[in-house]
């Protein structure tokens, strides 16, 4: 902007604001620190954050900064239309110091203490983004909730996503019960978060337009205490998909979970979406589907490790599955019982992964790395590496061919289906 039209706008807007009242750093810009905030970790800031928030709103947007400090709250923030809300972070950061009792603790940069909700996980989000609003570069934590467990406390969402186009870029969500609620909403961006939520990372539902996950990755930066961690593992989910049309997923991580990504069914519907480059380790069940879209759930470049919890499986497609699920070039290995159990009456199909480290139950039963039950298969081009049992096709099964595989040892696939099976040309050795 030429430097007179950028002064005229700002000394038009400031000649427009009511005698007394904060002005704005520049023609957008807004500092929380004029409207009373106080970065000290012990004065509520709900309040003046939200003055800050509704003044750019009522300018018609602009981008609320927060300076490094530790801001608490004990109540809940709204981020208007076209309002940013702004910390001092350009990437994303990580705090372990509280789990490696270092001084890497989030104690610098721009932290929001949350104390608001404890108890209630129903109830609104600590922060609400609306159409084209955004939160960047800040870590959010839950300094009342106890690292040692066992069972944490449940809060509310620490953000909703509403609206058009709402994003969430550069944050760190160090310890939230909640993560993400990433529905109601069209073409949301979440790039680049991390942390550690403890019983759902990201929630997606009734989406009807592109939404998009980048970068995202949760590992236990806060808390692996014994107590903590074993119920994240048995009560935990990283990603919950619901009805989301063409959603694009990217480079996302989840470690120590009851179940890594699961895909539900929802009023709205289920799922159709791309996902590349995505890994679940740790976890129970790295992948769960409960249903899918008839178009589809492509995972391509995924890796996946189970090897805990009472039956360790890589991915598990229930009898309630109708629709599509098709791996590509995909890696699954640690000590699992079965690398796939599947079931319903969709289509699961493997193409050019590779398979190891299955069939290591206590009781040394000889599983087979798939297991169908029902629907139709596909498994081509795939590598079996270890010499043990590879699949069973099991009388449900309508359909399944198996072809073109490679197998170290004999070749062990089991066909108990009365439907069409086409098992041909594997190379065994």
């Amino acid at each position: 902007m030429p430097v007179l039209t950028y002064l005229t706008a700002l000394m038009v807007f400031q000649s427009a604001a009511p005698e007394g009242s904060p002005r704005p750093t520049s023609a957008t810009g807004f500092s929380v620190m004029d409207y009373g905030a106080v970065p000290d970790g012990l004065a509520d800031n709900t309040v003046a954050f939200q003055k800050a928030l509704d003044a750019a709103g009522k300018a018609g947007g602009g981008t609320v900064t927060a300076p490094a400090g530790r801001y608490s709250f004990s109540g809940t923030l709204t981020v208007p239309k076209e309002v940013t809300l702004s910390g001092a972070y350009t990437c994303v950061p990580s705090h372990a110091g509280v789990r490696d009792k270092s001084d890497e603790r989030p104690e610098y940069g721009t932290t929001l203490l949350t104390h608001g909700g404890a108890g209630k996980e129903e109830g609104p989000a600590f922060i609400t983004l609306q159409s084209n609003s955004v939160l960047r570069g800040v870590c959010i934590y839950y300094p009342d909730q106890k690292p040692e467990g066992p069972v944490p406390a449940p809060y509310p969402y620490a953000v909703a996503m509403r609206g058009n186009n709402p994003a969430v870029i550069d944050v760190e969500l160090l310890n939230p019960y909640n993560g993400i609620d990433a529905s109601q909403n069209q073409r949301a961006l979440i790039r680049n978060v991390h942390g550690q939520p403890l019983h759902i990372g990201i929630f997606v539902d009734e989406i009807y337009d592109i939404g998009r996950i980048e970068n995202v990755h949760w590992n236990p930066w806060w808390s692996m205490d014994k107590g903590l961690f074993q119920w994240q593992m048995d009560n935990g989910v990283g990603f919950i998909f619901g009805k989301t049309d063409w959603h694009y997923v990217l480079n996302t991580f989840c470690y120590g979970y009851h179940v890594g990504y699961k895909f539900i069914k929802t009023k709205g519907g289920t799922t159709n979406g791309n996902f590349l480059g995505i890994g679940a380790d740790d976890c129970q069940t790295s992948l769960l589907v409960e249903d899918s879209a008839k178009c589809g759930i492509l995972i391509t470049n995924g890796e996946f490790v189970s090897f805990n919890g009472p039956d360790p499986t890589m991915i598990r497609v229930e009898k309630t599955n109708t629709g599509s699920v098709r791996f590509s070039n995909c890696a699954f290995w640690g000590p699992c019982n079965r690398i796939a159990v599947v079931d319903g009456s969709g289509t699961v199909g493997f193409g050019d992964c590779t398979f190891t480290h299955w069939g290591h139950n206590k009781d040394e039963r000889k599983l087979s790395a798939i297991e169908a039950l029902g629907g139709s298969l596909l498994v081509r081009g795939c590598e079996f590496q270890e010499d043990k049992p590879q699949v069973v096709l099991r009388e449900g099964v309508e359909r399944a061919i198996v072809s073109e595989n490679l197998i170290r040892g004999a070749e062990r696939i089991v066909n108990e289906s009365k439907g069409v099976v086409v098992v041909v040309n594997n190379a065994a050795k």
